[in-house]
């Protein structure tokens, strides 16, 4: 709307709030088709992040039970004091897309080979107990990934739920309202130029007899 004050009750004015009213309806038709996408979306990810948890719980249990192998191999201490794998060759790579100008990341974590110092009771359970925690942080690398896409989304869903309601429920009734009484005041103006037009045809009819 060009400004909030009383507008003159002219057919162009008129016009120009009709084509201003239809400017805010292809908004909000777009804005609400832009909260459906991203709702699928947001869903679409959210099943890809339960799917990947429950792997992750799944690996979280068998490593729980490795570790408690490996406790019981060394004892505790000795557990402690077992030379930890390196991880200097652990890169994070990154996949990067756009979806509706929101940036969605697919991370992966490549660790390398596992080196560490001999261990001076080296034994099964603990080179297990090494492998296993190592692909747990691998696939925790793309849950945060897909954490992180889920909290930019719902970010953007939020943003364009809040101006679509504003387009819905204030820009359209404020237009809605604007063209109700600029139609009325125009429907009267042209009832009072009808009457003045037949009064005056009156009048010149009685001035001429």
């Amino acid at each position: 709307m060009a400004d909030g004050g009383e507008r003159i009750a002219t057919p162009s004015i008129l016009m120009e709030l009709r084509e201003e009213r239809q400017v805010v309806k292809d908004g909000y038709r777009f804005l609400d088709e832009k909260r459906l996408l991203l709702a699928a979306e947001i869903l679409r990810q959210l099943a890809e992040y339960e799917h990947h948890y429950r792997d992750y719980l799944a690996l979280h249990s068998r490593s729980a039970a490795v570790l408690a192998d490996a406790v019981a191999r060394h004892g505790l201490q000795g557990l402690q004091v077992y030379p930890a794998a390196s991880a200097e060759e652990a890169q994070l790579q990154t996949q990067r897309r756009s979806f509706l100008g929101v940036r969605l990341l697919h991370t992966t974590l490549q660790p390398g080979a596992i080196e560490s110092a001999a261990a001076v009771d080296p034994s099964p359970q603990a080179r297990r107990c090494v492998e296993l925690f190592r692909e747990l942080v691998q696939r925790s690398a793309t849950l945060a990934g897909i954490s992180g896409n889920l909290e930019r989304l719902q970010l953007e869903y939020r943003r364009t739920e809040r101006r679509a309601r504003a387009l819905e429920n204030v820009l359209l009734p404020e237009l809605e309202q604007a063209l109700r009484e600029i139609g009325t005041r125009l429907e009267e103006l042209d009832q009072e130029e009808a009457i003045r037009v037949r009064l005056d045809y009156g009048d010149r009819r009685r001035g001429s007899m």
